[in-house]
């Protein structure tokens, strides 16, 4: 007689789910918790709060960067120069594909800002969360910024016909929300791992002490899960926004072939690419930034144009931290699998 395997209770199930996917359900339950209780979210949204948590997050994802991964930059410029070059052809002929499905409108406006618009913020973090190298995000959030800052206004003129865009507010907004956080980030962690001095009363050796915590393990979970927290209060600003009617169908119907269309372009620039450096091209190139976008769109064509930007908003966070559970868990699977695999 066969022995049969026992199957996992429904419960055990869930267990399994929650542990697998943390992030994935965090976002879940933000964006519900967003669509319920809209008021005094959408009051904290239109109050600075987006932006507050973007440096939060960007911050919390800098520190758990190594030195050692910055100078890996180095190596994979190639595919960031491939990556980023993507950014400014292919995603925004894609997203003005994907918009005509939609009605000639503001709404279509704003689906068509999304393809302009850098890879998000929060990918650096994603990335992260799914074992990627997190140092090639931030390279590619640097670079896809700045051509976005140079290059969004004159094709949209061209993809539009009529759109305006001054890049001053932007620059100054990223300025404050990614660069800071991002520059303070990566030098502490510099700090932590910097070798000890002999004159320990120094303040600057009472400084290096005093940063050595961020390179500990527990300092590391604790950033992980600030991080973590971040990206699911953006999702609860994000849903609060929201606004959904039947227009609203051509709309998702659009973002997400946008998605899906971003997505497999960012699994084809990470085919001959190492295994962490592959997962950060998927996520920073099928994440957009949907705060900047709306930016883009309401600056190009009122603030009409900015309403479907939530709805990717929530969208891409929610695919984000999906890829990121699924590729974590595979990434724990392998070592397990070619561990009892026997050799031929």
């Amino acid at each position: 007689m066969l022995d049969t395997v026992p199957l996992p209770s429904p419960p055990s199930r869930v267990r399994a789910i929650v542990a697998g996917y943390p992030e994935l359900i965090a976002v879940l339950a933000a964006a519900v918790l967003g669509l319920t209780v809209q008021r005094p979210l959408a009051w904290l949204a239109g109050h600075q709060g987006i932006n507050v948590l973007l440096a939060i997050l960007v911050f919390a994802t800098a520190v758990t960067i190594e030195p050692a991964a910055l100078r890996r930059l180095v190596t994979a410029w190639r595919s960031l120069v491939v990556t980023l070059i993507v950014g400014i052809t292919v995603l925004p002929a894609l997203s003005w594909a994907v918009s005509t499905i939609v009605a000639a409108g503001p709404l279509r406006d704003g689906v068509l800002a999304v393809g302009l618009a850098p890879c998000e913020i929060a990918s650096v973090a994603t990335t992260a969360m799914a074992g990627g190298e997190a140092a090639v995000s931030a390279g590619v959030l640097i670079g896809s910024t700045i051509a976005a800052v140079a290059l969004a206004g004159p094709i949209l003129t061209l993809e539009a016909g009529h759109a305006g865009v001054s890049p001053g507010s932007i620059i100054a907004n990223l300025a404050l929300v990614v660069a800071l956080p991002l520059a303070v980030g990566l030098a502490a962690r510099a700090c932590a791992e910097a070798p000890s001095r002999d004159a320990s009363s120094a303040p600057a050796d009472r400084l290096l002490a005093a940063t050595r915590v961020l390179s500990t393990p527990r300092a590391e979970r604790a950033a992980s899960r600030t991080a973590l927290a971040a990206v699911a209060a953006l999702v609860a600003l994000i849903a609060a926004e929201i606004r959904l009617s039947t227009a609203y169908l051509a709309v998702a119907a659009a973002l997400l072939l946008f998605l899906l269309g971003s997505a497999l372009a960012g699994r084809f620039l990470g085919v001959r690419a190492a295994p962490p450096t592959a997962t950060a091209l998927l996520l920073t190139t099928s994440m957009r930034d949907f705060a900047i976008a709306a930016g883009l769109a309401a600056a190009a064509f009122g603030p009409a144009a900015a309403a479907p930007l939530g709805l990717y908003g929530v969208a891409v966070l929610i695919w984000g931290t999906a890829v990121a559970g699924l590729l974590r868990q595979r990434a724990a699977r392998t070592p397990a699998e070619n561990k009892n695999s026997t050799p031929i």
